[in-house]
């Protein structure tokens, strides 16, 4: 099964995400995330076998303990792209506040999974909700100029759990399934 480690986002800003979505709407070649299924990985595991699905909750049960934060509040805001401005993959909404607790929940789970033979992540933690994945360049001009003058709004939420996240890659998109909460 294909797993990652994730904070969700409330239905309730599903309408919020929409609506930093629509400023990108006319920029071709993006593909959009769907804004109910947005969330912050925390730490993407890939193909893990139900043999090692006893070990993986484990570590990332003491990964959240290990990271020490309490429920908290986040804020999400601000528009990036990995890799770059020049070449992009990925669009991506902020988070302005919580950040830290997400980095230190990150820096746990991630300490803990490496530790029973999971990759460590190549490239330096930022939290961020992937709102749409660049398909071609043909809009890459507009996605640069939302990036470089917009700063759109994505909503409050209180983070109470981490989950682990089971994802089935269909047609349609993928499909989410919650395999296990760890709550802060």
């Amino acid at each position: 099964m294909r797993l990652f480690v994730s904070i969700d986002l409330p239905a309730a800003l599903a309408d919020q995400v929409a609506s930093v979505q629509d400023c990108l709407s006319d920029a071709t070649g993006l593909r959009f995330t769907d804004p109910a299924q947005c969330h912050v990985t925390l730490k993407f595991l890939g193909e893990v076998s139900e043999a090692r699905l006893p070990a993986v909750v484990d570590a990332i049960e003491s990964g959240v303990d290990a990271a020490n934060v309490d429920p908290f509040d986040a804020e999400l805001g601000g528009l990036g792209v990995f890799p770059s401005l020049n070449y992009i993959n990925v669009v991506w909404l902020g988070v302005r506040d919580g950040s830290a607790e997400m980095s230190a929940l990150h820096e746990g789970i991630e300490a803990e999974t490496t530790a029973i033979g999971f990759e460590p992540e190549g490239h330096s933690f930022t939290p961020h909700v992937t709102v749409a994945r660049m398909e071609h360049s043909g809009g890459k001009e507009r996605v640069q100029e939302c990036v470089r003058e917009g700063d759109p709004d994505g909503g409050e939420m209180r983070v109470t759990e981490v989950r682990l996240t089971k994802s089935t890659l269909t047609q349609a998109g993928p499909n989410y399934e919650t395999v296990e909460r760890f709550p802060l």
